[in-house]
């Protein structure tokens, strides 16, 4: 039995691929916040684009950022690395109160 592919409305694709392009989320962040899969938001990015060339493979090398939106990236993973070591430290203060 294989599995049932999904279809999506159009209106979600344009969505999808509007917030990717916005520059506030990676599309892997804007993939998991939809449930859908990675390399599918690629497809209809670049089906928006006009190109029809195949995505890229998820751990290929992607094309040279401007300046501000390297920036604006490398803020995002700043904060939301910022955020998992805080949690990480919370996780390792409540876990040594409760061995003692």
């Amino acid at each position: 039995m294989g599995a049932q592919r999904k279809h999506f409305a159009s209106e979600f694709k344009q969505a999808a691929v509007r917030r990717a392009a916005s520059g506030d989320a990676t599309v892997l962040e804007v993939a998991r916040e939809l449930g859908i899969r990675t390399d599918r938001l690629r497809e209809w990015i670049a089906q928006a684009q006009g190109s029809r060339r195949r995505p890229r493979p998820e751990g290929a090398s992607a094309p040279p950022l401007s300046l501000d939106e390297e920036v604006r990236q490398l803020r995002r993973e700043n904060a939301q690395l910022r955020e998992e070591r805080d949690i990480l430290k919370k996780a390792a203060a409540f876990f040594a109160r409760e061995s003692r």
